[in-house]
């Protein structure tokens, strides 16, 4: 009988994921020679390698690819009897990892974390700050329990709930406060500043517009609504930011806010989850907490 422990399973899954024994001993909060340890114990039980070590990164033999696929069900599992016993309880307590996209987190975030912890005292959250693609792939792996994102996902493997809809602002200079607001016509006319790629804002955005996502563009790309805001203030140009975002984002920079006219461009915001999860039920009321929770949206008067 072989005899591997769920640790050393968890620290190969890691290895697998991550391609580098620093990067996976930082995920696993353990220190490399440990984590080194722990794998070669584990391919001396399997008497067999499961990596070759390079000098900057390592590769997974063929043997190991093939345990990895397997260690990823067998987690997974593990995981799955964990929420089994979890979602049996009248409570949800334990760890919950959470995911959400960049341009929620920092306004949603700090809305609800206190209202969760007082309706679940038990709860351990653990969020998880990255761009839509890769929080539905680690759903997918079971490395996220749900995930705060714009949807639709469309994703035949996830359950989606809508928690509210949001406009997108207009920001431009202080000076042009009085100008008339352009429809997405004008707009594609003036000098844009938006996200980069990879940020599902942007991608809307550009629908908004009708601007090509893979059109030639001599602006900014930039990595947070911060910025964007920012350079809108020194005169840069103008961008669209989500409603929530405002009271943020604007504080601090001499801008302009003004509502398209009708229609009016916005985003759904919701919550996915894997429709295998035996914590739906419970996701399902967090979902409705966070939908009735007031100061989420509508920041601006009509």
């Amino acid at each position: 009988m072989i005899n591997l422990t769920l640790k050393q399973l968890r620290y190969f899954d890691a290895l697998a994921r991550h391609g580098h024994f620093g990067r996976a001993a930082e995920a696993c909060a353990i220190s490399q020679p440990a984590l080194s340890m722990q794998i070669k114990e584990m391919e001396e039980t399997l008497g067999t390698a499961l990596v070759e070590r390079g000098a900057r990164q390592i590769r997974l033999t063929r043997f190991g690819e093939e345990t990895a696929q397997r260690v990823t069900g067998i987690l997974r599992a593990v995981d799955e009897l964990g929420d089994m016993a979890r979602a049996s309880r009248d409570r949800l307590v334990g760890r919950l990892r959470i995911g959400i996209i960049p341009t929620i987190a920092p306004y949603l975030l700090p809305a609800i974390v206190d209202v969760l912890a007082d309706v679940h005292p038990g709860l351990d959250l653990m969020i998880r700050e990255t761009l839509t693609p890769t929080l539905i792939q680690e759903l997918r792996e079971g490395q996220l329990d749900t995930a705060i994102v714009a949807l639709p996902v469309s994703e035949p493997t996830l359950t989606e709930a809508a928690l509210f809809t949001e406009k997108f602002l207009l920001v431009r200079p202080e000076a042009d406060a009085h100008a008339p607001v352009p429809d997405s016509e004008m707009l594609r006319q003036m000098r844009l500043l938006l996200l980069e790629e990879g940020h599902c804002f942007r991608d809307q955005a550009l629908s908004f517009c009708k601007l090509a996502a893979s059109a030639p563009r001599e602006t900014l790309d930039a990595s947070s609504l911060s910025t964007l805001v920012q350079m809108v203030s020194a005169g840069f140009g103008v961008t669209l930011i989500p409603e929530m975002a405002m009271p943020v984002e604007t504080r601090s920079a001499p801008v302009s806010v003004a509502r398209f006219p009708e229609p009016q461009p916005a985003r759904t915001v919701g919550m996915v989850w894997r429709r295998t999860s035996p914590l739906a039920n419970q996701l399902m009321g967090i979902a409705e907490i966070i939908r009735n929770r007031p100061g989420i949206s509508g920041v601006l008067p009509g």
